[in-house]
């Protein structure tokens, strides 16, 4: 086992249109609507080397029978038709003669059928861009009472032509009022959507063998465990570009679902994280060059289309129009403006400040320490430079400037930190303990190792309390699991993500070379992360001793909603010896955070987001009738505002100089952070003995 692995919150996974990531097209793809794209015997052999590469190096083994093969024929076509908007049923039924034979297919290097499914589907699709212009000739009545349902992913196929043409003219319905509301007049709301439906149907006719391909492979790799992915080459290139975060942008990996760019993660350090404007599952729908330029719609547009808009120059503005995740999909895009900077690991690194507050009589002053990733300089290690970056490294340096300042506790946020290396992961949780075991890691031939402390020094000792959120992953949930198991410190916030898999990358040509012709990699799971306890993370991540508030649905973006994420198991428990034992002290300061909420009116302020996101996310249905929705919009964003002028004369800001303040992060305008400090100052109380404390 590496004793270094970079571990990632959740794979780049390259399907398609619904969930694609990776799909680069190459720039030279001719679009010709009238050819059927066949497969050529080097991607057979490829085929049949990933399989065997999974069934021999994968964690999970999976028998080729005529379950996997189902499983296989269902996630191809959810793959090419997410929302059930293009394949009617009777293609479906026609289909099904297929889908117990995937397993022979597979076995086989049969990419026949496959590649004929989505020619069928290429066909479909020119179908509805003929009725989509046909459609968008007149102009919608905005006055009838109708309504849309725009979740169609257990929807049933449409049975004929007729109510295909319904669902999609109801649709585009439904798009037109969204830029009319968002303030297109409806001619150029028609012309808009014709070109954002004719740019998507040119990406689907610019589709060869490769893409095709890589859309297969990654239906297969999907029934073994959500990180296992199928890069092509192209889609590998891109990869290695992004992991080497030098490109000039705005700090985002993007990835497609159906017609949308959406934002898959924020880059640390990058303009987009350091704006706090631009948040995973965001929906990009437009972008703009500089200050002055016109907004060109993204929406149907093919991914790395996309990123070329996006990405530029440092120091050039980029402006873009976003439908905020927590807003739902049918919510008016929202104007920010960022200006692109190159990404560098500098900027990754750990942020510190000193929260002063006034509590229970006494001043408390806690230090904090942001950690965004967990960072380290690969290279600088490997060549023995002195000075190169590392998580441990800088958290170090900070702590002893922490001491110089005589802290009282100390805080460390590892809110939407998704992860990194490994070792870092280790080396820091060893700042905190004296010795033993961090974590555990068990490989597919149920072999276990046991990764330690290397350092038998402690350089902070005192109070400690780590803040976690539902984007907390991999190195994040080691770190935090450690602290918990080891009664290190208080673990506060939201239970994490729950992605307990270690994955690798492997290279197919190594096992065959064809002239001229470049393979593909193959990203596989091939270990699981343990605690010392013996439980694993996966899927059950790390509850926080106290719970801070979260939204419904908040399990629909962690580990354990993926269809294939691997089970959560246990193992034998490592020897530890504990550091302190504070599970008494839990209900007390838990007691004492309820009773604060319930009188704090910023609490009541995030629970009325929280109430307002669920009621969007709840809502299926929509009216297309323009004065009801626009009155619905008109009041929730009334609420919006009220809410932010309460929250602002709450923390004595001007509502015009909230924006930079939470920018920064500032504990003057974060919740959580300084309720997470209070917690902690219970806590260093109910430690020194405060008997009113424990008392109350």
């Amino acid at each position: 086992m590496k004793k270094i692995l970079v571990i990632l919150v959740i794979g780049l996974v390259a399907n398609t249109f619904a969930q694609n990531p990776e799909l680069v097209l190459n720039k030279n793809h001719k679009i010709d609507s009238t050819k059927v794209i066949l497969p050529d015997d080097f991607y057979k052999r490829e085929g049949q080397i990933l399989i065997q590469l999974l069934n021999n190096y994968h964690y999970k083994k999976h028998p080729l029978n005529d379950s996997l093969s189902s499983v296989v024929f269902d996630e191809y076509l959810k793959t090419l038709d997410y929302t059930r908007s293009y394949f009617l049923n009777s293609d479906i039924q026609s289909l099904e003669k297929f889908r117990y034979l995937f397993d022979d297919f597979i076995k086989q290097g049969n990419l026949d059928v496959p590649f004929e499914i989505f020619n069928l589907f290429k066909k479909r699709v020119g179908e509805r861009i003929a009725y989509i212009k046909k459609c968008l000739q007149n102009e919608f009545d905005f006055t009838v009472n109708e309504s849309f349902k725009p979740d169609r992913e257990k929807a049933d196929w449409a049975k004929d032509t007729n109510e295909l043409d319904e669902i999609w003219r109801l649709r585009l319905k439904n798009d037109a009022l969204q830029l009319i509301l968002g303030g297109t007049n409806e001619k150029k709301a028609n012309s808009d959507l014709l070109k954002r439906y004719q740019n998507f149907h040119k990406a689907v006719l610019q589709y060869e063998a490769e893409d095709v391909f890589s859309i297969y492979m990654n239906s297969i790799t999907q029934v073994f465990d959500p990180h296992t992915d199928y890069f092509s080459p192209t889609a590998s290139d891109a990869f290695s570009i992004s992991m080497k975060l030098s490109l000039e942008g705005i700090g985002a990996q993007l990835r497609q679902e159906g017609d949308y760019t959406v934002v898959a993660s924020v880059v640390p350090g990058g303009p987009a994280q350091k704006s706090n404007l631009v948040h995973e599952g965001d929906k990009i729908v437009g972008v703009c060059q500089g200050d002055e330029g016109e907004f060109v719609d993204v929406i149907g547009w093919r991914l790395d289309d996309t990123i070329q808009l996006i990405r530029g120059k440092k120091g050039t503005v980029v402006r873009l129009q976003i439908i905020k995740k927590e807003d739902g999909d049918n919510a008016p895009a929202k104007e920010i403006s960022l200006v692109r900077d190159q990404i560098k690991l500098e900027e990754q690194a750990a942020k510190s400040e000193i929260l002063n507050f006034d509590y229970e009589g006494k001043n408390f002053k806690l230090g904090v320490i942001k950690l965004p990733s967990f960072y380290t300089d690969f290279e600088g290690q490997r060549l023995g430079k002195p000075d190169y970056k590392s998580t441990t490294r800088d958290v170090r340096e900070i702590i002893k400037k922490f001491n110089e300042e005589n802290v009282d506790g100390m805080i460390m946020d590892l809110r939407a930190n998704g992860g990194g290396s490994l070792q870092e992961a280790i080396q820091l949780t060893g700042l905190f303990i004296k010795e033993g075991p961090i974590v555990q890691v068990r490989d597919a031939r149920d072999n276990v190792e046991v990764d330690t402390d290397p350092d038998p020094s402690i350089v902070y000792d005192g109070p400690l309390a780590v803040i976690t959120d539902r984007y907390s992953a991999s190195a994040s949930e080691i770190f935090s699991a450690a602290i918990q198991d080891y009664g290190r410190g208080l673990i506060l916030g939201e239970k994490t993500y729950g992605k307990g898999t270690v994955q690798n990358m492997i290279d197919p040509s190594i096992f065959f070379r064809v002239e001229g012709r470049k393979a593909g990699q193959l990203k596989l799971t091939q270990a699981k992360f343990y605690r010392i306890t013996g439980s694993s993370t996966q899927r059950k991540g790390v509850t926080p001793d106290i719970i801070f508030p979260t939204a419904k649905g908040a399990d629909d973006y962690s580990e354990a909603s993926r269809p294939s994420a691997l089970p959560w198991d246990q193992i034998a428990s490592s020897q530890y010896v504990p550091f302190g034992n504070f599970t008494k002290l839990i209900p007390v300061l838990k007691k004492k955070h309820d009773e604060r909420a319930k009188n704090d009116p910023e609490f009541q302020l995030m629970l009325d987001e929280i109430k307002e996101y669920n009621e969007a996310r709840e809502q299926k249905e929509f009216s297309l009738n323009k004065e009801v929705r626009k009155a619905q919009r008109e009041e929730l964003e009334a609420k919006r505002k009220k809410r932010e002028e309460e929250r602002a004369n709450l923390v004595g800001l001007k509502i015009e100089d909230k924006k930079e303040v939470t920018a920064q992060n500032s504990s003057k305008t974060d919740y959580e952070l300084k309720e997470s400090g209070k917690i902690l100052a219970d806590f260093i109380l109910l430690k020194k003995g405060n008997s009113k404390l424990a008392a109350d």
